[in-house]
């Protein structure tokens, strides 16, 4: 047991990141199954369907498991409501103030964890009465931070700095990289990437083909004026280049990304126009596997690699 296993009730200190599009109550409940906090996407879910995810998952597990919430997101008040009316006692923050939802959240029995890109809110969340915090590197695939700062520095400095409990996330994908997270100091790990290529995972199997196709290179973080997101590169991503060149405005930008690019991309299968968000660990996914065979694995790499550093 450490920290994160405690705090959590679970048995192994990993968790699956709240992805949109990817991140159903099949998902997620495999992961709580198999050891691991499984989280429900909430980002792209109507509060009716959030509220269908968790009850399906209620009924595929009897682990523990959580609801991610981009505080930004427009019916922030009905999905709110409906995790506490569902019993949901675990919840994920981010894309925005953790004052605005914390105090509430832990007042109805609830366990909240906020994800941050730097230390300045890493403090800012542990201020606001958080329980951990997940610092999530530059390389990390979706919307991302725009310090641009990576996990290998991310984490020792948040950590030198914090005094909750601390989980890493970006660019973990394999035993050996939890194992470095936690020599730099993380308490656990979020890996998002590796459960998209999942066979439980919600994203489209074309989006998953891609993902395990792609190689060093393949991904960029762009949009910044909008929302800093790390793409798979494809027509979409080339027409955003393109407009780049001529010194475009947000508003320009904004007209290009329109709406529905990601369900388009990720959950339609969508290669060309979709936007397809994943992290530059991709390159190191080779294959579609079960969830329970992951996360076997990466408890097995896990401790090889950790044997291999005491012969050093």
């Amino acid at each position: 047991m450490n920290t994160i296993t405690s705090l959590f009730n679970i048995k192994y200190p990993i968790i699956q990141g709240g992805m949109v599009w990817n991140s159903g109550w099949e998902l997620a409940s495999a992961v709580s199954n198999a050891g691991g906090l499984g989280l429900l996407g909430a980002g792209s879910m109507y509060p009716e369907i959030l509220r269908q995810h968790i009850q399906k998952c209620q009924a595929a597990t009897d682990k523990p498991f959580g609801v991610n919430v981009p505080l930004l997101y427009p019916d922030i008040d009905q999905l709110m409501q409906i995790i506490v009316e569902e019993g949901v006692k675990i919840v994920f923050t981010s894309a925005g103030n953790p004052k605005s939802w914390t105090s509430y959240l832990k007042e109805q029995g609830i366990t909240v964890v906020h994800v941050v890109s730097s230390v300045k809110f890493a403090l800012k969340a542990q201020e606001a009465g958080v329980d951990a915090v997940v610092a999530e590197g530059f390389e990390a695939g979706g919307h991302n931070g725009r310090e641009e700062t990576t996990t290998f520095t991310l984490i020792p400095i948040v950590k030198e700095q914090l005094a909750i409990p601390l989980i890493a996330a970006g660019g973990i994908a394999t035993g050996r990289g939890m194992l470095a997270a936690m020599v730099l100091g993380a308490d656990g790990i979020q890996m998002g990437s590796r459960f998209v290529a999942t066979v439980e995972g919600s994203g489209h199997q074309a989006f998953k083909d891609l993902v395990v196709q792609a190689k060093e290179g393949d991904t960029e973080l762009t949009l910044k004026e909008l929302a800093p997101v790390r793409l798979l590169k494809n027509k979409f991503y080339n027409d955003v280049k393109a407009l780049y060149a001529k010194a475009p405005t947000k508003e320009e930008l904004s007209n290009l990304l329109g709406r529905a690019r990601a369900k388009k991309g990720m959950f339609e299968g969508d290669l060309e126009e979709g936007e397809l968000e994943i992290g530059q660990v991709s390159a190191l996914i080779h294959d579609i596997k079960p969830v329970a065979q992951v996360i076997e694995e990466l408890i097995i790499d896990f401790e090889q690699a950790k044997k291999q550093v005491m012969l050093l």
